[in-house]
């Protein structure tokens, strides 16, 4: 079974929390799979992988680009995993595929102040738990660290 986490964002925009996320589990040496709800969505969090910092840059590629199964990040609409990652980010409401078993992880990226966002995110807590998934639900606290709160 994998690990479903929850992260409530309220502090900080997706922008900000993703690339930390994802360079997080690159140096674990584990591949990481965005999946975003949305073609406009997954271009700007493209462009956004490429630019957010002026110290670095998170390599990555779409599944529209050449290779996608050498990408260390791969950006997706799908539900498949082309570069065998062990980590899948679900962005904006995307849906979390009915089998996530080859992931060691599984991260859902809520938009806290989104009310359907919220009701969205209990909905898939409970079918993960529900499925013999281990859930938690992490939190930023005043000083931006995650806290796990459940």
């Amino acid at each position: 079974m994998s690990e479903v986490y929850f992260y409530h964002l309220v502090r900080q925009p997706l922008e900000a929390v993703l690339p930390r996320l994802l360079a997080l589990s690159l140096d674990r040496g584990w591949r990481a799979l965005v999946k975003a709800a949305s073609p406009e969505r997954l271009a700007a969090l493209d462009d956004h992988l490429w630019s957010f910092s002026e110290e670095s840059f998170l390599p990555h590629g779409t599944t529209e680009e050449p290779d996608p199964g050498e990408q260390p990040v791969l950006l997706t609409l799908r539900d498949d995993n082309p570069n065998r990652a062990q980590a899948l980010f679900l962005t904006d409401g995307a849906a979390m595929p009915d089998d996530v078993s080859g992931f060691e992880r599984v991260a859902l990226l809520l938009d806290g102040r989104d009310p359907d966002a919220v009701a969205a995110a209990r909905a898939t807590w409970r079918a993960a738990a529900g499925a013999g998934h281990a859930v938690s639900y992490w939190r930023q606290d005043d000083e931006g660290r995650w806290r796990k709160q459940a």
